[in-house]
């Protein structure tokens, strides 16, 4: 795969580049003169030009072409802005104020999105609602029908999501080792860490002592799910955190999974107070209780995407370390009538 092309004799510079590159999780062709860069020119997926050459590499009349940046440490002037039109560059980006965004150019330039994924946070109401479940019979539902999936376990007391899929002994990577992730990941190289099974993707807990998951980490797993998948469910703790925090702005739609009873709904409008605050996409999963599930859910005052069969032998299910009971299932049922439901609003 072509590498992008930084042209620049200002070794400053260069060097700023290069570590801009690290973080974005790619390396760099490196030309020091347009006759360098000639060979690369027509084929890097990005090229970033030096202001300190620009104006050599507009005489030398290389041939336009699209995603050509400048870049530099200096605040850009007449003669810079009219060497950028002259050599047809997109841009003229001033450092340091323009690195964040350099690195996720750099990134994108890589390692192209191939999917755009939605994502789908799941949140229990209550304690023991289910959430859990639901999360993983949703993302499994979706990989059986072909879709690409990333299933992110964001409860670090949660004991794993590995577990209720069976999957406790899958070799791979697991939150600790990405906790401290602040750069770009794509998706092939979370692919590769990760236990995957088929089209489906898990990010889930160790069994040690557990860890918060930092903004940045979340964010650059989320983004990677987004490129390369076509749904990333997240499943998340009530006390949601930094990870939380940065999840649910992102998600097409939160799923609060709700126990029609007096706790579960009055546990559940507290819930859903906190989650207000970061995201308006709510939707309620009722599950069957002493009341009326209309009832519960008209008290919410959120739409309601279902409500969940009664999953009688669950727990024993579980604890055999058998899969989930999908298929014609009723929980199986519900996850295709759910995943129909979202993947028809994208």
């Amino acid at each position: 795969m072509q590498q992008p092309l930084a042209i620049t004799h200002d070794q400053e510079l260069l060097d700023d580049l290069l570590r801009m590159a690290a973080a974005a999780g790619v390396e760099l062709d490196v030309a020091r003169s347009a006759a360098q860069a000639r060979p690369y020119w027509n084929h890097a997926p990005l090229v970033i030009v030096g202001g300190d050459i620009a104006g050599d590499l507009a005489a030398a009349g290389l041939p336009h072409r699209d995603r050509v940046l400048i870049v530099t440490r200096e605040t850009a002037d007449v003669d810079t802005w009219r060497t950028c039109v002259a050599l047809g560059a997109q841009a003229v980006w001033e450092l340091p104020e323009a690195e964040r965004i350099l690195v996720e150019e750099l990134g994108e330039a890589a390692d192209p999105p191939t999917r755009a994924g939605d994502v789908v946070c799941v949140v229990g109401g209550k304690g023991g609602a289910g959430a859990t479940v639901l999360a993983a019979a949703l993302a499994v539902t979706a990989s059986r029908a072909g879709l690409r999936t990333l299933l992110i376990d964001a409860d670090p007391l949660g004991g794993g999501i590995d577990v209720v899929l069976g999957q406790e002994e899958a070799t791979g990577a697991r939150w600790p080792d990405f906790v401290g992730r602040e750069g770009r990941v794509g998706f092939a190289a979370l692919q590769d860490a990760l236990p995957t099974f088929g089209e489906l993707t898990v990010l889930s807990w160790h069994r040690g002592e557990p860890a918060e998951i930092p903004r940045q980490a979340m964010r650059a797993v989320l983004d990677a799910g987004r490129r390369g998948c076509d749904l990333v469910v997240v499943d998340l703790p009530r006390h949601l955190g930094e990870g939380g925090e940065e999840a649910l702005p992102r998600a097409a739609r939160t799923l609060l999974v709700v126990p029609a009873e007096v706790r579960g709904a009055l546990a559940a409008a507290q819930t859903l107070a906190v989650l207000r605050r970061h995201t308006s996409e709510l939707y309620a999963v009722l599950r069957q209780g002493s009341l009326d599930p209309d009832v519960v859910g008209a008290s919410l005052d959120i739409p309601c995407a279902g409500v969940l069969p009664e999953l009688s032998g669950l727990t024993e299910t579980l604890d055999r370390g058998d899969p989930l009971p999908l298929g014609r299932a009723p929980l199986g049922g519900f996850c295709t009538t759910l995943l129909r439901t979202l993947m028809e609003a994208r």
